[in-house]
């Protein structure tokens, strides 16, 4: 509990901080922020390897691990990857593809989003990236929380898997409010049973809410997107941020709104380092 209330304090006076003129002295510090989140979980969790962090639940608990690793022989989001890998290749109607639209032809580079955009001055996440590529070519955008969405999402972060988050702030004073805002969600308690999202993901990680374990924030992103048991599908992150918001019964979000993209700036930064292990599996 108290290197918790460490970083709840550190929280407080970043958030204080991120008032100031840019140049302050009480400048956030993105880098050692990221380095007490990261060492609050291995002090929280001593016998869990750093790489572990990423699997989430299945890196806490023993009897759970055992089970996803005979499911994962044959691996519940399968269908879901060759699907995206499907729709990846599939022209547009003008011709071209998703891989027109990103760096290495879209191979192997989930592990740079989300990234700030100097020229617009916002976040933007694969998912976002993707819909941007359809439309500039002509096409209809994909729900973000639809099947879609989650099979192209989940072939893009396959073909990175065992590559690090690699989430870059530059030095621009509105990257910096946006990781700012993102860590002011996480923070912020919200709905009815006033949760936030630290509370289920820093205070209570490996403990039980009804029958699911609560999986550490450090590498959370990195599974995504993820077949959940419950879903009886694949989910993106967009889905789960807004389920997120109902299950503490609270007002879910617009998927892709500007605080679920600055979140997810927020959690990939803090998880630099980790690998992508995506697509992931959960109950």
């Amino acid at each position: 509990m108290a290197a918790l209330a460490a970083i709840l304090a550190a929280l407080a006076t970043s958030l204080l901080s991120s008032a100031q003129p840019a140049g302050s002295a009480d400048r956030p510090d993105p880098v050692a922020e990221a380095a007490a989140f990261r060492n609050y979980f291995v002090k929280k969790f001593p016998d869990v390897k750093l790489e572990e962090f990423v699997n989430g639940p299945y890196a806490l608990n023993q009897d759970m691990r055992r089970q996803w690793q005979e499911i994962d022989q044959f691996p519940p989001y399968e269908f879901s990857l060759e699907k995206g890998k499907e729709l990846f290749a599939t022209p547009f109607r003008n011709g071209k593809t998703y891989a027109d639209c990103f760096p290495a032809s879209g191979v192997g580079i989930r592990q740079n989003y989300p990234y700030f955009d100097a020229s617009e001055g916002k976040v933007v996440t694969l998912e976002l990236a993707l819909n941007r590529c359809r439309e500039a070519n002509g096409e209809s955008a994909l729900r973000y929380v639809g099947d879609a969405m989650a099979a192209l999402t989940a072939y893009m972060a396959f073909t990175s898997r065992g590559k690090p988050f690699d989430i870059k702030i530059p030095d621009d004073p509105r990257a910096l409010e946006a990781y700012q805002n993102g860590k002011r969600y996480f923070y912020t308690r919200r709905g009815q049973l006033n949760f936030s999202c630290a509370t289920c993901h820093v205070q209570y990680p490996g403990e039980h809410m009804r029958a699911e374990v609560l999986a550490p924030a450090l590498g959370i992103l990195n599974a995504m997107p993820i077949y959940r048991s419950e879903w009886g599908g694949m989910g993106t992150i967009s889905r789960r941020l807004t389920t997120c918001n109902s299950q503490i019964r609270g007002l879910p979000l617009e998927p892709q709104s500007e605080e679920y993209r600055d979140l997810e700036y927020y959690l990939s930064y803090l998880s630099n380092g980790l690998p992508i292990s995506g697509p992931g599996a959960r109950p």
